[in-house]
């Protein structure tokens, strides 16, 4: 009987999402006769406590979550500090923790941590209208303690998400225009900086070769060429699994990752790259839907602030695909490898399942 109140629409789009997953880094691993735990293992077994967690978070009422938020902030700090010193230095930057022999990537479950933290917190003050722009402030200086912490790893693919998670669900508030312009003023000046003295050089040449790709086209501008390519490749209804060129040659690097959109366009074609974007995009206006109707504030903002990270994701990651984002290492939701990713994702829409389970119940965002 429980099962029958579950939102099916979510789940069975979710899980064609990983199959779909699985089926690539499959057909990625057909010339490749790897011994032992291969990737495309390793994702079902994410997969697998991921749909397990999925299931668990359903069925506790997603109110728990906000009655311990700031509890899940300072440990969403501590994990991030924690991958600092105890992670290991792959390639060149340490944003992994070996658990079990496997390695598993912190700021994925901080991205769940900041929109449980920024749900409860904005459902809390964003209801004070005369002091919306100091607490906004506050939760700016929140959110940047987060991803300066993410800036040392470093990993700016994740800082910039976690940004946009913060900023997209701050403009939900009901902010005055000149609230607005401070805030666009406040980021330029900080962008600035950040561009100045924080980003490291090949940091500053990703996003150069964004806005001009021939500028080295050997080196920075190279992924984004055979990126291209590949997609072009694809046609209408592409090469066939297994049978993709710049894929299967290692043309096209980090093909199971960043540029697994690439992979499925030259593939699957144009039928399947337009595929995929659909189902995604299915699962956006699902959890629209049940933002419109649920009545609680922290609810409502949660699946805002889950919409914001999905959207953010697809936007960047198809983008870097086809020229038109900087590469950042952005990784495709449910899509593109990635334990860690897969087993945070699957968690959030648990809470998003949990909000339209219980949701029906009177406006958590008046209570205290």
């Amino acid at each position: 009987m429980w099962l029958s109140y579950q939102d099916w629409f979510l789940i069975v789009n979710a899980l064609a999402l990983t199959i779909f997953s699985l089926i690539m880094l499959y057909s990625l691993q057909i010339n490749i006769h790897q011994e032992g735990f291969t990737p495309a293992s390793r994702q079902w077994l994410f997969a697998v406590l991921g749909i397990i967690g999925f299931f668990v978070l359903s069925g506790i009422n997603f109110r728990f979550w906000a009655d311990y938020y700031k509890v899940i902030f300072i440990l969403s700090a501590f994990l991030l500090i924690a991958v600092l010193f105890l992670g290991p230095n792959v390639r060149g930057a340490t944003s992994w923790l070996v658990i079990a022999g496997q390695r598993f990537q912190p700021v994925e479950l901080v991205k769940l941590g900041m929109i449980i933290f920024f749900a409860r917190f904005f459902s809390i003050h964003g209801r004070h209208k005369d002091h919306l722009t100091k607490d906004l402030i506050v939760s700016g200086l929140l959110a940047a303690l987060l991803i300066g912490l993410v800036m040392l790893q470093p990993d700016l693919g994740s800082a910039m998400l976690l940004f946009a998670i913060w900023f997209g669900m701050a403009l939900f508030l009901p902010l005055k225009k000149k609230t607005l312009i401070i805030i666009f003023v406040s980021l330029a000046v900080v962008g600035g900086i950040f561009w100045q003295f924080f980003l490291h050089d090949y940091q500053r040449q990703r996003l150069l070769t964004f806005i001009n790709p021939e500028r080295d086209a050997l080196g920075t501008g190279y992924n984004i060429k055979q990126s291209m390519v590949a997609i072009g490749s694809g046609h209408l209804l592409g090469k066939g699994l297994g049978l993709g060129s710049q894929s299967q040659l290692n043309f096209l690097p980090e093909q199971q990752t960043d540029f697994i959109f690439a992979v499925v366009a030259e593939e699957l074609g144009f039928v399947g790259s337009s595929a995929i974007l659909l189902m995604l995009f299915a699962l956006l206006w699902r959890m629209h839907a049940i933002a419109k109707k649920t009545q609680d504030s922290f609810g409502n903002f949660f699946i805002l602030g889950t919409m914001v990270a999905l959207a953010a994701q697809i936007f960047v990651n198809v983008g870097m695909n086809m020229g038109i984002a900087p590469v950042t290492g952005v990784p495709l939701p449910f899509v593109s490898y990635g334990g860690s990713s897969l087993l945070s994702i699957w968690l959030t829409l648990g809470i998003v399942n949990s909000v339209y389970l219980h949701s029906r119940t009177s406006v958590f965002g008046e209570e205290e």
